[in-house]
């Protein structure tokens, strides 16, 4: 969710050594023989034709009461100090679990310094934070339910009330034989999470074989992409039309968010980030890290004219000399990787 959560990374290194102590402390904990939410009925993933198994930890198996509690805790604005940001706040179902804002406002009032990225196909990214700052869905969870200025939680509270409310007992109960705790909570939203697979868009159902799913702008602006003149599959390739690498776009002349560099400390990854899926990205505007691009067309203008000329700008930015229909055909087929059965499954309760 998180960093997704409100903007997310608003404090990245910080984020990044508590990301850092949980995971350690998962490692401490060791992985049960058996999964130990046993008594909970396993819940089996259908996933699209092509999409390989997402990774699942040992220690957090998906369980149809699990994903069930997560669901509704990823809903529950309870959760923050005020009573009115959720999870679902900044990551909207119907726009993919993206926000509508450049970048999103928390219990604070403040926007934040990044745009919240869709959540789709979330379980398949090996980092979490446009700058990688958590490496798995567990340990990032923690940071924008914890951050002031996103929604300000505090777990002793949040147990206590859970702990109050007989439905929640219930449902923790019933997933995991025990009443809420600070890693269960996260455990839950972490499983429900990586159920959010999309991969049933128009495009998908044209690679099915069936050619009559995209018009001729569409295949044009497909071809377009798949292109050694575009490069864009470069770094949106595979399944999930990204490579999860990190690229400076380009989208900075002047570095006002170093990015990467935040994590790893190393000059040359000044202005990289963590390159998002492209499926269901005509429902995620406003685009790029800090939601500077209002529409499809300015993203596909700004590569067509080459970036901004960044200092550690991707080779891949490059010049393109598209014509205006050229860069029509591809904002067409980027709008074909909707896929409208993820969004219908997934409306709020």
């Amino acid at each position: 969710m998180m960093q997704v959560l409100c903007g997310g990374d608003r404090l990245p290194t910080v984020w990044a050594v508590a990301s850092l102590l949980i995971m350690l402390c998962f490692a401490a904990c060791g992985t049960p023989s058996e999964p130990v939410h046993s008594r909970d009925a396993p819940l089996n993933l259908s996933l699209p034709a092509g999409f390989p198994a997402p990774p699942i930890p040992a220690n957090n198996p998906l369980t149809v009461k699990k994903v069930e509690l997560g669901r509704r805790l990823f809903f529950e604005k309870k959760l923050s100090s005020n009573g009115k940001v959720s999870c679902s706040s900044c990551h909207l179902p119907e726009r993919a679990f993206s926000d509508t804002l450049p970048t999103s406002v928390g219990v604070s009032g403040r926007a934040g310094l990044r745009n919240a990225p869709s959540l789709t196909n979330v379980a398949y990214n090996g980092s979490y934070f446009w700058s990688g700052g958590a490496l798995s869905l567990e340990a990032q969870a923690i940071s924008a339910i914890e951050n002031k200025e996103e929604m300000n939680g505090q777990f002793p509270e949040i147990i206590a009330w859970l702990t109050a409310d007989a439905s929640y007992r219930q449902l923790f109960e019933e997933a995991f034989q025990s009443p809420p705790t600070f890693l269960n909570i996260l455990d839950a939203i972490a499983a429900f999470e990586r159920t959010l697979i999309s991969g049933n868009s128009r495009y998908d159902r044209f690679q099915r074989g069936d050619s009559s799913a995209l018009n001729d702008s569409e295949k044009r602006g497909m071809q377009l992409f798949f292109s050694e003149r575009t490069n864009c599959f470069r770094c949106h390739g595979g399944f999930n039309f990204t490579t999860n690498e990190f690229h400076d776009n380009g989208s900075q002349a002047v570095y006002r968010d170093v990015g990467r560099y935040s994590m790893t400390f190393r000059p040359s990854d000044k202005g990289k980030f963590k390159t998002p899926t492209l499926r269901n990205v005509a429902l995620t505007a406003p685009y790029f890290h800090d939601g500077s691009m209002p529409t499809l067309a300015d993203v596909v203008e700004h590569y067509n004219r080459g970036g901004a000329g960044s200092p550690n700008q991707s080779p891949l930015v490059r010049p393109l000399g598209l014509s205006a229909q050229e860069k029509q055909d591809l904002v067409n087929f980027l709008n074909a990787l909707t896929d409208e059965d993820f969004i219908r499954a997934h409306q709020r309760p």
